[in-house]
C-alpha cells in the first residue's frame, strides 16, 4: 500500500471511525496524509480500545502521548495520542482537551507504554492523568517549580543550581539574573560571513562590503 493514503482514502477511514464510535469519537479532519480525530476526554479510554480492536483499523501501536499549551483558552491543554496500525499502513492521532485541574484518565490499561508519556506530559504541562499507576515527574529534577513547555513559564526558570563548596553538596536558589533575549527584528543574520545569507534591505547593520583581498602579514603590497 501507498504512503501517504489517497485522500479518498483518508476521508473514509475518518467517516467510519466517527459514525461507529459511539460518541466516543466526535469529529475528524485529514491534515498532512493523516487522520486527526478528536473527542471528549471523558471517553478517552473507551475511545483508543475501540480503535486499537477494531478489525477494519487495528491501530495497535500507541508511538506517543504528547501536550500542547493555548493559555488563551479555557480548555488549554492539548493531550495528542499517535496511533500507528502496521496491519493496515496507516497512522492516526486523537487530541482531547483539558485545563490545568481537570484530570484525563490514563490510557495505561490500553497501551501500557503511556505509563511514560504520560508522565512527561504531566511534567513537561502539568496534566493530571486519572489512574495513572506512577503519576510522578520524569525529565526534570526533584523539587522542580512549574512546568517547562507551559507557554508562561519564564525561559530562565525559576531557581537555579549550584554546588555549595562550603555545604558539599547541591544547592537549589531563586534565578538571581534574568537575561532575555532582545530582538530587534533587523537581521536575523546578523554576524553572519558575507556572501552566506542575504541581508534585509534598509538594515543600517549590516555587514560591511570587503572591499578587496587583504594583504598577508610580513609581505610587501
Amino acid at each position: 500500500m501507498s504512503w501517504p493514503q489517497p485522500l479518498p482514502v483518508l476521508e473514509a477511514l475518518g467517516q467510519a471511525i466517527v459514525a461507529n464510535s459511539a460518541g466516543a469519537i466526535s469529529s475528524y479532519e485529514v491534515m498532512y496524509g493523516e487522520v486527526n480525530l478528536t473527542g471528549p476526554a471523558t471517553r478517552i479510554v473507551e475511545a483508543l480500545t475501540y480503535l486499537r480492536d477494531h478489525p477494519d483499523f487495528k491501530f495497535h501501536q500507541l508511538m506517543d502521548v504528547c501536550g500542547a499549551d493555548y493559555p488563551e483558552r479555557e480548555l488549554r491543554f492539548d493531550v495528542v495520542y499517535h496511533l500507528l496500525s502496521m496491519t493496515k499502513n496507516l497512522r492516526c492521532r486523537i487530541k482531547v482537551q483539558t485545563d490545568e485541574d481537570t484530570a484525563v484518565p490514563s490510557v495505561t490499561s490500553v497501551f501500557p507504554c503511556a505509563d511514560w508519556y504520560e508522565r512527561e506530559a504531566f511534567d513537561m504541562y502539568g496534566v493530571f492523568f486519572d489512574g495513572h499507576p506512577d503519576l510522578r515527574r520524569i525529565l526534570t529534577d526533584y523539587g522542580f517549580h512549574g512546568h517547562p513547555l507551559r507557554k508562561d513559564f519564564p525561559m530562565t526558570g525559576y531557581v537555579e543550581v549550584r554546588y555549595d563548596d562550603e555545604l558539599k553538596r547541591v544547592v537549589y536558589e531563586p534565578v538571581k539574573s534574568v537575561e532575555w533575549r532582545n530582538w530587534d527584528f533587523l537581521s536575523p543574520w546578523e554576524g553572519a560571513e558575507p556572501g552566506y545569507a542575504p541581508l534585509i534591505p534598509g538594515d543600517e547593520k549590516a555587514i560591511p562590503a570587503v572591499t578587496g583581498p587583504s594583504t598577508p602579514a610580513g609581505s610587501k603590497p
